[in-house]
């Protein structure tokens, strides 16, 4: 296999070829206006990573997407309630997808297999490439982070967010805003681990709704709670009250459709 050097934030990162031939022409979409065959590739392989996503996930059931660090070993407080929470999710027959990596990710796909239940990954390449986890029992690698997003948003009747960083404020932020300004319907989404989430909700309810950018309703849409188990249970009532989810057998697969 053929490795280049390419220059990141971090400094030069060596990475195999393909991709850094992808991350090339990533950074050169975003550099302004190119050539328009290059623009008319681009927007074929976005097309065609959107495709292939649907089509591998179209049968995963109803979902809840767990988001957190990938930083975190298993010994970490919030891999345990990361694994707990997949378990309970699992346990009442939802589908548990994550971004497909280590850390919370791979905890909160790991307890769902623990149970028997259905685990989902949507991972990522990165220039420092993201390893999926090894608890997945159907993943799609997805080479844009924006459609990646959308697929952790479009299968979800909910979102627990552990604690994590830049990725993981920006996935609750965009969840949040898509439910603020009526993208998506009002699904629960839950912070898990109230300490770590304590001064993300003084900063909503103190400064946003303070200063008028948000409303009172926004920053209470926000369900905090330490209890795995409790999460669980506040995903599933909403499911049901709000949205009619009843238990039920699963679409049958179409032959003529290659499914």
């Amino acid at each position: 296999m053929r490795f280049v050097t390419v220059r990141t934030n971090g400094g030069l990162v060596t990475i195999p070829g393909d991709r850094g031939k992808r991350a090339r022409q990533e950074r050169l979409f975003l550099e302004g206006p190119q050539g328009r065959g290059f623009e008319l590739r681009h927007t074929w392989r976005v097309f065609s990573e959107y495709w292939r996503a649907l089509r591998a996930l179209h049968f995963v059931g109803p979902c809840v997407t767990v988001f957190g660090s990938a930083r975190f070993d298993e010994q970490h407080p919030a891999y345990v309630s990361a694994r707990a929470v997949g378990a309970s999710l699992a346990n009442l027959g939802f589908t548990v997808m994550t971004g497909g990596g280590p850390g919370v990710m791979e905890a909160a796909n790991r307890g769902a297999q623990d149970t028997g239940g259905m685990s989902v990954g949507c991972n990522i390449i990165l220039p420092d490439e993201q390893a999926s986890n090894p608890y997945i029992d159907k993943l799609v690698t997805f080479r844009y982070f924006f459609v990646r997003k959308v697929m952790l948003v479009k299968y979800s009747y909910g979102f627990v967010a552990l604690p994590g960083g830049f990725g993981t404020m920006d996935e609750v932020f965009e969840t949040a805003t898509l439910i603020q300004t009526g993208k998506i319907r009002d699904f629960p989404i839950v912070l898990l681990g109230t300490e770590f989430w304590r001064p993300f909700v003084d900063f909503l309810r103190n400064q946003l709704v303070a200063a008028g950018t948000i409303e009172v309703g926004d920053a209470e849409r926000l369900f905090v709670t330490d209890s795995p188990e409790e999460a669980a249970s506040y995903i599933r009532d909403a499911s049901i009250e709000r949205f009619g989810l009843k238990y039920a057998e699963p679409p049958k697969r179409r032959w003529w459709l290659l499914e």
